[in-house]
């Protein structure tokens, strides 16, 4: 069962990320000698990318030993105002001076959506090594008034792959690509922390969390991690509805 975490507003809701994350960090650099973490784009990260490059967090992590990556990507240039990597690194990976080859960005200038998630794919298990499914310290993710989650929507291609890590995804409610991990990589990680805040939200939190019959058309629903910790980050806002329709 997901851990499920509700606070009272956006400001808390990002600090109780921001702690978990420090926690995170601190206990995988300890035993393993470093922190690998996926982070998610869209409006309610941002805050959080903020907070931790703040005074209050900045000093706490050892931050030459974080290695992040994104877990999806619009196909878009890199100083796009779309692009997530932009928006993580004017707000987090600036500001906290990271190594450059601390960073694994979605090479959206080299060639085409497929061989952008081919070459992301090849750096992720470059990275951790061998053929096994990568194991993830934290992952990040957000959440879609349609129940998306990454670039997962409801009826696209990249929600029946089951052997690729990374892919490009055509959205055609969109009429675009998007670039993402894979539930096969997703579900693998030790640590997936949901973050969703708003009220236009409140609707579909207790069909992803409960037993409704038509829950499956949300692809959220099927972050599962296999044997990793699921939690679930909401402001009042969001969870509105959630004790009154579970």
């Amino acid at each position: 069962m997901p851990e499920i975490i509700v606070a009272d507003d956006l400001n808390g809701l990002n600090r109780t990320a921001a702690d978990r994350f420090t926690r995170l960090a601190a206990e995988s650099i300890a035993s393993r000698g470093r922190f690998t973490v996926a982070l998610a784009g869209g409006s309610t990260p941002k805050a959080l990318y903020r907070l931790l490059a703040s005074e209050q967090y900045k000093d706490k992590i050892e931050w030459s030993r974080v290695f992040f990556f994104f877990g999806d990507e619009r196909y878009v240039p890199v100083a796009d105002e779309e692009s997530n990597y932009r928006m993580a690194r004017e707000n987090l990976l600036d500001p906290i001076e990271i190594p450059a080859e601390n960073v694994f960005r979605w090479q959206t200038e080299t060639g085409s959506p497929e061989e952008v998630a081919a070459k992301y794919e090849e750096w992720i298990k470059d990275f951790f090594g061998g053929d096994i499914v990568p194991h993830f310290d934290l992952i990040l993710l957000g959440l879609g008034t349609d129940g998306h989650t990454a670039s997962l929507f409801p009826e696209s291609r990249a929600l029946d792959e089951t052997t690729r890590l990374a892919v490009a995804n055509p959205v055609e409610q969109l009429g675009v690509f998007r670039l993402t991990f894979t539930f096969l990589l997703i579900n693998n990680a030790a640590n997936v922390i949901f973050l969703v805040a708003g009220k236009e939200k409140a609707t579909i939190i207790p069909e992803i969390l409960g037993e409704h019959p038509d829950s499956g058309k949300y692809p959220a629903r099927v972050v599962k991690p296999i044997d990793g910790n699921l939690t679930w980050l909401l402001d009042k806002s969001a969870s509105a509805e959630l004790t009154t329709r579970n």
